[in-house]
Protein backbone atom coordinates (compact mmCIF):
# COMPACT_ATOMS: atom_id res chain seq x y z
CA UNK A 1 0.00 0.00 0.00
CA UNK A 2 1.44 3.40 -1.32
CA UNK A 3 1.64 6.62 1.12
CA UNK A 4 -0.95 7.98 -0.64
CA UNK A 5 -3.43 5.47 -0.18
CA UNK A 6 -2.52 4.46 3.70
CA UNK A 7 -3.54 8.44 4.00
CA UNK A 8 -6.49 8.23 2.01
CA UNK A 9 -7.81 5.05 4.40
CA UNK A 10 -6.90 6.80 7.44
CA UNK A 11 -8.80 9.64 6.30
CA UNK A 12 -11.53 7.88 5.27
CA UNK A 13 -11.60 5.98 8.73
CA UNK A 14 -11.38 9.58 10.51
CA UNK A 15 -14.60 10.66 8.28
CA UNK A 16 -16.28 7.58 9.80
CA UNK A 17 -15.91 7.93 13.42
CA UNK A 18 -16.50 12.06 12.95
CA UNK A 19 -20.04 10.64 11.14
CA UNK A 20 -20.80 8.64 14.20
CA UNK A 21 -19.79 11.56 16.71
CA UNK A 22 -21.59 14.23 14.86
CA UNK A 23 -24.73 12.93 14.78
CA UNK A 24 -25.25 11.41 18.46
CA UNK A 25 -23.86 14.87 19.16
CA UNK A 26 -26.55 16.22 17.51
CA UNK A 27 -29.43 14.36 18.97
CA UNK A 28 -27.64 15.72 21.91
CA UNK A 29 -27.67 18.91 21.39
CA UNK A 30 -31.48 18.74 19.73
CA UNK A 31 -32.45 17.61 23.53
CA UNK A 32 -30.53 20.76 25.22
CA UNK A 33 -31.90 23.06 22.73
CA UNK A 34 -35.55 22.45 23.44
CA UNK A 35 -34.59 22.57 26.74
CA UNK A 36 -33.19 25.70 26.84
CA UNK A 37 -34.87 28.98 25.86
CA UNK A 38 -35.43 30.29 22.54
CA UNK A 39 -32.04 31.45 21.00
CA UNK A 40 -32.51 35.15 19.98
CA UNK A 41 -29.75 36.62 17.47
CA UNK A 42 -30.30 40.00 19.11
CA UNK A 43 -29.02 38.87 21.82
CA UNK A 44 -25.79 36.34 20.74
CA UNK A 45 -24.36 36.40 24.20
CA UNK A 46 -27.09 35.57 26.12
CA UNK A 47 -28.58 33.30 24.25
CA UNK A 48 -25.07 31.31 24.24
CA UNK A 49 -25.13 31.04 27.72
CA UNK A 50 -28.89 29.83 27.82
CA UNK A 51 -27.56 27.30 25.72
CA UNK A 52 -24.29 25.76 27.13
CA UNK A 53 -26.40 26.34 30.73
CA UNK A 54 -28.13 23.05 29.30
CA UNK A 55 -26.68 19.85 30.40
CA UNK A 56 -26.94 17.80 27.62
CA UNK A 57 -26.39 20.93 25.01
CA UNK A 58 -22.87 21.63 26.94
CA UNK A 59 -22.09 17.19 26.18
CA UNK A 60 -23.21 17.47 22.42
CA UNK A 61 -21.37 20.40 21.96
CA UNK A 62 -18.43 18.81 23.57
CA UNK A 63 -18.90 15.69 21.57
CA UNK A 64 -18.98 17.64 18.12
CA UNK A 65 -15.65 19.36 18.78
CA UNK A 66 -14.19 15.75 18.95
CA UNK A 67 -16.23 15.03 15.82
CA UNK A 68 -15.06 18.26 14.23
CA UNK A 69 -11.81 17.44 14.73
CA UNK A 70 -11.84 13.90 13.20
CA UNK A 71 -13.89 16.08 10.70
CA UNK A 72 -10.38 18.53 9.83
CA UNK A 73 -8.25 15.10 10.05
CA UNK A 74 -10.36 13.56 7.25
CA UNK A 75 -10.73 17.00 5.19
CA UNK A 76 -6.95 17.19 5.28
CA UNK A 77 -6.01 13.49 4.32
CA UNK A 78 -8.59 12.45 2.20
CA UNK A 79 -10.34 13.87 -1.28
CA UNK A 80 -13.13 16.01 -0.49
CA UNK A 81 -15.58 14.60 -2.20
CA UNK A 82 -15.30 11.03 -1.28
CA UNK A 83 -14.21 12.02 2.79
CA UNK A 84 -17.44 13.84 2.55
CA UNK A 85 -19.81 11.43 1.03
CA UNK A 86 -18.63 9.24 3.42
CA UNK A 87 -19.94 11.89 6.54
CA UNK A 88 -23.41 12.28 4.23
CA UNK A 89 -23.28 8.22 5.12
CA UNK A 90 -23.65 9.41 9.01
CA UNK A 91 -27.25 9.52 8.52
CA UNK A 92 -27.47 5.82 9.28
CA UNK A 93 -25.89 6.34 12.72
CA UNK A 94 -28.48 9.06 13.01
CA UNK A 95 -31.67 7.00 12.40
CA UNK A 96 -30.76 3.73 14.39
CA UNK A 97 -29.40 6.65 17.30
CA UNK A 98 -32.05 8.39 17.17
CA UNK A 99 -34.93 5.40 16.99
CA UNK A 100 -32.95 2.61 19.75
CA UNK A 101 -31.62 5.57 22.24
CA UNK A 102 -33.67 9.11 21.77
CA UNK A 103 -37.29 7.88 21.75
CA UNK A 104 -37.78 9.02 17.95
CA UNK A 105 -40.06 6.59 15.75
CA UNK A 106 -38.89 6.04 12.38
CA UNK A 107 -41.03 4.27 9.49
CA UNK A 108 -40.68 1.74 6.34
CA UNK A 109 -40.12 4.94 4.43
CA UNK A 110 -37.46 6.24 6.44
CA UNK A 111 -35.20 2.62 6.82
CA UNK A 112 -35.56 2.69 3.19
CA UNK A 113 -33.76 5.58 3.01
CA UNK A 114 -31.20 3.99 5.66
CA UNK A 115 -30.56 0.90 3.20
CA UNK A 116 -30.11 2.98 0.68
CA UNK A 117 -27.14 5.14 2.13
CA UNK A 118 -25.45 1.64 3.96
CA UNK A 119 -25.70 0.24 -0.03
CA UNK A 120 -24.06 3.43 -1.34
CA UNK A 121 -21.52 3.53 1.39
CA UNK A 122 -20.67 -0.64 0.51
CA UNK A 123 -20.07 0.44 -3.15
CA UNK A 124 -17.39 3.68 -2.06
CA UNK A 125 -15.54 1.09 -0.20
CA UNK A 126 -15.33 -1.66 -2.39
CA UNK A 127 -14.21 0.21 -4.75
CA UNK A 128 -11.06 2.11 -2.98
CA UNK A 129 -12.86 5.49 -1.67
CA UNK A 130 -11.03 7.90 -4.07
CA UNK A 131 -8.29 8.44 -6.39
CA UNK A 132 -5.09 10.66 -6.19
CA UNK A 133 -4.37 12.48 -3.11
CA UNK A 134 -5.99 14.60 -0.58
CA UNK A 135 -4.56 17.77 -2.54
CA UNK A 136 -5.35 21.29 -1.53
CA UNK A 137 -4.91 23.23 -4.50
CA UNK A 138 -8.15 24.64 -5.56
CA UNK A 139 -9.60 27.49 -8.13
CA UNK A 140 -9.64 30.73 -6.86
CA UNK A 141 -12.59 31.81 -8.97
CA UNK A 142 -14.27 28.69 -8.47
CA UNK A 143 -13.83 29.10 -4.66
CA UNK A 144 -15.69 32.90 -4.62
CA UNK A 145 -18.55 31.77 -7.29
CA UNK A 146 -19.27 28.49 -5.21
CA UNK A 147 -18.66 30.76 -1.66
CA UNK A 148 -20.84 33.53 -3.08
CA UNK A 149 -23.79 31.21 -4.38
CA UNK A 150 -23.76 29.29 -0.65
CA UNK A 151 -23.75 32.17 1.29
CA UNK A 152 -26.20 33.71 -0.84
CA UNK A 153 -28.57 30.11 -0.70
CA UNK A 154 -28.16 30.48 2.88
CA UNK A 155 -28.97 33.77 3.52
CA UNK A 156 -32.70 33.50 0.97
CA UNK A 157 -33.39 30.75 3.66
CA UNK A 158 -32.91 33.11 6.65
CA UNK A 159 -35.18 35.29 5.23
CA UNK A 160 -38.01 32.60 4.12
CA UNK A 161 -37.67 31.04 7.62
CA UNK A 162 -39.07 34.28 9.28
CA UNK A 163 -42.08 34.00 7.10
CA UNK A 164 -45.08 33.32 9.50
CA UNK A 165 -47.37 31.92 6.82
CA UNK A 166 -45.12 28.33 6.19
CA UNK A 167 -44.31 27.79 10.30
CA UNK A 168 -44.25 24.21 9.57
CA UNK A 169 -41.28 24.24 7.47
CA UNK A 170 -39.13 27.33 9.37
CA UNK A 171 -36.99 24.37 11.27
CA UNK A 172 -36.04 22.47 7.80
CA UNK A 173 -35.65 25.99 6.57
CA UNK A 174 -33.26 27.32 8.81
CA UNK A 175 -31.37 23.69 8.99
CA UNK A 176 -31.05 23.81 5.76
CA UNK A 177 -28.77 26.57 5.86
CA UNK A 178 -27.47 25.84 9.20
CA UNK A 179 -25.78 23.26 6.42
CA UNK A 180 -24.73 25.45 4.24
CA UNK A 181 -22.79 27.33 6.66
CA UNK A 182 -20.90 24.17 7.98
CA UNK A 183 -20.70 23.48 4.08
CA UNK A 184 -18.87 26.89 3.22
CA UNK A 185 -17.17 25.91 6.72
CA UNK A 186 -15.26 22.79 5.50
CA UNK A 187 -14.33 24.27 1.61
CA UNK A 188 -12.59 27.08 3.11
CA UNK A 189 -11.18 24.36 6.06
CA UNK A 190 -10.01 22.25 3.44
CA UNK A 191 -8.24 25.30 1.56
CA UNK A 192 -6.46 26.43 4.40
CA UNK A 193 -5.17 23.44 5.41
CA UNK A 194 -2.78 23.70 1.74
CA UNK A 195 -1.85 27.14 3.39
CA UNK A 196 -0.49 25.72 6.41
CA UNK A 197 2.37 23.73 5.01
CA UNK A 198 4.63 26.89 5.64
CA UNK A 199 3.40 26.87 9.14
CA UNK A 200 1.22 28.82 11.48
CA UNK A 201 1.58 31.86 9.43
CA UNK A 202 -0.90 30.43 7.45
CA UNK A 203 -3.95 30.92 10.04
CA UNK A 204 -3.62 34.45 8.75
CA UNK A 205 -5.36 33.41 5.63
CA UNK A 206 -8.77 35.23 4.53
CA UNK A 207 -9.74 31.84 4.94
CA UNK A 208 -9.93 31.82 8.54
CA UNK A 209 -12.41 34.66 8.88
CA UNK A 210 -14.76 32.78 6.39
CA UNK A 211 -14.66 29.57 8.85
CA UNK A 212 -15.38 31.90 11.74
CA UNK A 213 -18.08 33.22 10.22
CA UNK A 214 -19.84 30.70 8.89
CA UNK A 215 -18.98 28.34 12.20
CA UNK A 216 -20.80 31.47 13.94
CA UNK A 217 -23.62 31.82 12.01
CA UNK A 218 -24.21 27.91 11.47
CA UNK A 219 -23.90 27.33 15.42
CA UNK A 220 -27.07 29.56 16.04
CA UNK A 221 -28.86 28.66 13.11
CA UNK A 222 -28.55 25.11 13.67
CA UNK A 223 -29.21 25.57 17.53
CA UNK A 224 -32.61 27.33 16.21
CA UNK A 225 -33.60 25.14 13.79
CA UNK A 226 -33.68 21.88 16.26
CA UNK A 227 -35.33 24.09 18.61
CA UNK A 228 -38.45 24.85 16.44
CA UNK A 229 -38.40 21.88 14.09
CA UNK A 230 -38.63 17.81 13.92
CA UNK A 231 -34.88 16.70 15.46
CA UNK A 232 -34.30 13.96 13.06
CA UNK A 233 -35.69 15.87 9.98
CA UNK A 234 -33.54 18.92 10.71
CA UNK A 235 -30.52 17.34 11.79
CA UNK A 236 -31.07 14.93 8.41
CA UNK A 237 -31.29 17.94 6.07
CA UNK A 238 -28.66 20.02 8.15
CA UNK A 239 -26.44 17.38 7.37
CA UNK A 240 -27.29 16.45 3.66
CA UNK A 241 -27.04 20.61 2.68
CA UNK A 242 -23.36 20.40 4.36
CA UNK A 243 -22.30 17.16 2.84
CA UNK A 244 -23.92 17.38 -0.52
CA UNK A 245 -22.45 21.82 -1.14
CA UNK A 246 -19.05 20.17 -0.28
CA UNK A 247 -19.27 17.50 -2.18
CA UNK A 248 -19.66 20.08 -4.76
CA UNK A 249 -17.16 21.89 -3.91
CA UNK A 250 -14.61 18.74 -3.94
CA UNK A 251 -15.51 18.40 -7.51
CA UNK A 252 -16.12 21.60 -9.13
CA UNK A 253 -13.70 23.82 -6.66
CA UNK A 254 -10.73 21.17 -5.96
CA UNK A 255 -10.56 19.12 -8.51
CA UNK A 256 -11.64 15.79 -7.34
CA UNK A 257 -11.37 12.92 -9.65
CA UNK A 258 -14.33 10.65 -9.72
CA UNK A 259 -12.56 7.72 -11.49
CA UNK A 260 -10.49 6.73 -14.22
CA UNK A 261 -12.10 4.62 -16.01
CA UNK A 262 -16.40 4.97 -17.21
CA UNK A 263 -17.08 1.57 -14.65
CA UNK A 264 -15.35 3.32 -11.68
CA UNK A 265 -17.02 6.45 -12.95
CA UNK A 266 -20.99 4.65 -13.06
CA UNK A 267 -20.70 3.04 -9.39
CA UNK A 268 -18.68 6.30 -7.93
CA UNK A 269 -21.59 8.32 -9.17
CA UNK A 270 -24.22 5.84 -8.37
CA UNK A 271 -23.20 5.73 -4.78
CA UNK A 272 -23.14 9.46 -4.29
CA UNK A 273 -26.39 9.55 -6.12
CA UNK A 274 -28.03 6.60 -3.65
CA UNK A 275 -26.44 8.85 -0.46
CA UNK A 276 -28.69 11.77 -1.31
CA UNK A 277 -31.56 9.46 -2.38
CA UNK A 278 -31.42 7.81 1.32
CA UNK A 279 -30.48 11.11 2.80
CA UNK A 280 -33.72 12.62 1.38
CA UNK A 281 -36.10 9.57 2.18
CA UNK A 282 -35.29 9.59 5.98
CA UNK A 283 -37.09 12.92 7.42
CA UNK A 284 -40.89 11.86 7.84
CA UNK A 285 -43.27 13.87 5.53
CA UNK A 286 -45.34 16.01 6.77
CA UNK A 287 -48.85 15.32 7.53
CA UNK A 288 -51.80 17.35 5.83
CA UNK A 289 -53.08 18.13 9.11
CA UNK A 290 -49.83 19.05 10.41
CA UNK A 291 -49.02 21.39 7.12
CA UNK A 292 -52.31 23.66 8.22
CA UNK A 293 -51.11 24.21 11.81
CA UNK A 294 -53.93 22.00 13.23
CA UNK A 295 -53.39 20.59 16.69
CA UNK A 296 -54.71 17.26 16.16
Amino acid sequence: MTSVSLSVGIGLICALLSALGTNLAFLFKHKGAVAAPDVDMRHPLRSTIDLFRSKWWSIGWGLAAVAFALHVAALTLAPISIGQAVLAGGLVFLAVLAERFFGFELGRRQWIGIGLVAVSLGLLTLTGGGEGDAQSEYSLAGMIIFEGIAVCLGLLLVLSHLIERIPVQRGVLLGIAAGLGFGISDVAIKALSGELDSGPSGLLSPWSVVIVTAGVFSFFASARSLQIGDGVAVIAVTSVAANLSTIVAGLAVFGDRIGNDALLIGVRVVAFALILVGAALIPAPVRAGEALGDPA
